[in-house]
């Protein structure tokens, strides 16, 4: 029995190999544009579960012993959903509006192991941090959070601006221990059981 990450993320990764587990890699490949326009009318929480399940779905059908798990972030900032910046440009904007303020970081979990599944979002209130122009362009130009949801990271240089959060690190971070040892042990099995 293995534990099989539907995702390329190395934070994910990262902590995954901290708490013991080496986890196998096997990103899933889904239309995450098409399915957001589906999920419309759904609640923030409900949308990035949703992306979730999709992403574990496609992963579990190729490793039906294994435990699978799909996760997907964004952030909630003033009632709307955003999702990875991707450019330069679009990480300066978006830090420019989102500095000084609060947020809601939702992260989607589906936890699948031989048919049965856990699904939750789990919801980690992010203040930002007054940040300045300077450091901001900096930031963006360092490639970092062009691939992070939120547009930062909690664990390497976003740390920096960063005030303070409230709930679960590691899901902000990308995916929730607490979250992942309560769905272990609904299906019998515990953490230990996946530590090298």
């Amino acid at each position: 029995m293995r534990f099989v990450l539907a995702s390329q993320s190395p934070s994910r990764r990262m902590i995954l190999e901290s708490g013991g587990v080496t986890p196998i890699q096997h990103p899933a490949h889904i239309d995450e544009d098409a399915l957001l326009e589906t999920l419309s009318d759904e609640s923030p929480a409900t949308t990035v579960c949703a992306l979730a399940r999709a992403k574990a779905t496609v992963v579990a059908e190729q490793f039906p012993d294994d435990v699978v798990v799909g996760c997907d972030s964004m952030l909630l900032l003033d009632g709307k959903l955003q999702g990875k910046p991707l450019t330069v440009d679009s990480t300066i904007e978006r830090w420019k509006t989102q500095r000084g303020k609060t947020a809601e970081l939702l992260t989607g979990h589906a936890v699948c192991f031989q048919g049965k599944w856990v699904e939750e979002t789990i919801s980690t209130t992010i203040h930002f941090g007054d940040v300045s122009d300077k450091d901001i362009v900096a930031y963006a130009q360092s490639g970092e959070p062009l691939q992070c949801a939120g547009a930062f990271t909690l664990e390497a240089l976003g740390g920096w601006f960063i005030d303070r959060i409230e709930g679960d690190q590691t899901s902000v971070i990308g995916l929730s221990l607490p979250l992942l040892r309560r769905a272990l042990y609904s299906f019998g099995l515990s953490a230990s059981d996946f530590w090298r």
